[in-house]
């Protein structure tokens, strides 16, 4: 297979601003046993970004996001943070600095919103630190940018998946890491919800200058709000730059084994998938 290339345009260079990469693949193999999965991998985060993991099934975005997170040791190559490869971190400062949310997390039963949001706090505490007013201000603001607050209170085995799916994410907020990780944050999720969790996600890069790398299904909710798109098929990058520029239906059939055609969003300019429908056979 030919994989198309494409020029990696950042959100950072179209706005005039200029930040390096904090965290980056470097020739990055990994897999499980002696099976690779993720195969000589060149990847680039941007603070102020959300960058999207697309691509089909068993594909190796998960794979590659949990390397990123430390989870799994690469079999060659480099995850880093900063130029510093985080499996030689210690433990408690990279998750002072990276956070990540994995597809599917449940909850313990009984446990509350408040408690939940709260456990983004663990990096901080220490035998010689305990809870504090900070710890209270940081859970506070993230319930209230995740739009929890009222159910501060309420169990969150009580609430919708969407809700649940806030929760989590302030959780993730609570932590006050720059590089947030998000495996299939959408997942199960009806349109209204993905988008707003997208949006708020977002807003989150935008506003605290946060570097995100997210691992999302749905390829048009990607485009929709990726600054950089990555399109991955059997463990190897088939294109990765502006959503614009990668979105075209080479890479779709490249990367998906997708026919479709690549449409304007007449408001937002945004690539949309539109896949084509083979007519059944008279």
């Amino acid at each position: 297979m030919k994989h198309a290339k494409t020029e990696i345009e950042s959100f950072a260079s179209r706005t005039g601003t200029v930040s390096a990469p904090r965290l980056r693949a470097d020739r990055l193999c990994v897999g499980y046993a002696a099976t690779k999965i993720v195969h000589n991998v060149d990847l680039e985060a941007n603070p102020g970004e959300v960058t999207i993991l697309v691509g089909p099934n068993g594909c190796g975005k998960s794979t590659l996001l949990k390397a990123m997170a430390r989870v799994l040791k690469p079999m060659s190559g480099a995850a880093l943070l900063d130029g510093q490869s985080v499996h030689a971190m210690p433990t408690r400062d990279l998750a002072r600095q990276l956070a990540l949310l994995p597809q599917g997390p449940i909850a313990p039963e009984g446990l509350t919103v408040h408690e939940l949001v709260s456990q983004g706090r663990f990096p901080h505490q220490s035998l010689t630190r305990q809870w504090s007013a900070d710890d209270s201000r940081a859970v506070t603001d993230a319930m209230k940018a995740a739009d929890i607050i009222e159910f501060s209170d309420r169990r969150v085995d009580s609430l919708s998946g969407g809700q649940r799916q806030r929760c989590w994410i302030a959780m993730i907020l609570a932590q006050e890491t720059d590089v947030i990780l998000l495996d299939e944050p959408t997942t199960f999720l009806d349109l209204k919800v993905q988008v707003d969790v997208m949006t708020l996600l977002r807003k989150v890069a935008r506003q605290k200058s946060r570097t995100l790398l997210v691992v999302l299904h749905e390829l048009n909710i990607a485009a929709m709000f990726a600054d950089r798109i990555v399109i991955m098929r059997d463990g190897r990058l088939i294109a990765q730059g502006a959503p614009e520029r990668v979105i075209t239906a080479e890479n779709l059939a490249a990367g998906f084994g997708l026919q479709a055609s690549v449409i304007k969003d007449p408001v937002t300019g945004r690539p949309v998938c539109l896949p084509a429908i083979a007519e059944p056979a008279s």
